[in-house]
């Protein structure tokens, strides 16, 4: 039997990719490309903590938004807001996750030592 071809879906900022098959959702796409993306609700876009940005040109490699989609993000969804654990792939597509919380106060603190600022909250 011959292997179906995949979809890569590359994540931003890491760069890190993953094959996948059509109907994947970018959720599942993230973990086999080792990209952590916070859930607590196992997928069930309850706890919108899986919230990625598609690029503008990536958009069609997304299915369109279901109801539950729809109704948590709103007008995100003009922003190019998905849920990872709704959103599924349907061709390749680009990803932008959300910076790690703790990665982020680094970044800012070493950005700030490098311009000479103070930092009150170190």
């Amino acid at each position: 039997m011959k292997r179906q071809k995949g979809w890569i879906v590359t994540f931003q900022p890491e760069g890190r990719t993953a094959e996948v098959m059509q109907g994947t959702s970018l959720l599942e796409a993230a973990r086999k490309a080792g990209v952590v993306l916070t859930t607590r609700c196992g997928g069930k876009a309850g706890c919108l903590m899986c919230k990625v940005t598609v690029e503008d040109q990536s958009a069609a490699g997304i299915q369109p938004p279901g109801d539950a989609e729809r109704r948590k993000l709103g007008s995100l969804l003009d922003e190019g807001v998905r849920l990872a654990c709704q959103a599924a792939v349907q061709s390749n597509v680009t990803v932008h996750t959300p910076e790690d919380p703790l990665k982020a106060a680094v970044r800012r603190r070493l950005e700030a030592a490098r311009r000479g600022d103070e930092d009150e909250l170190w």
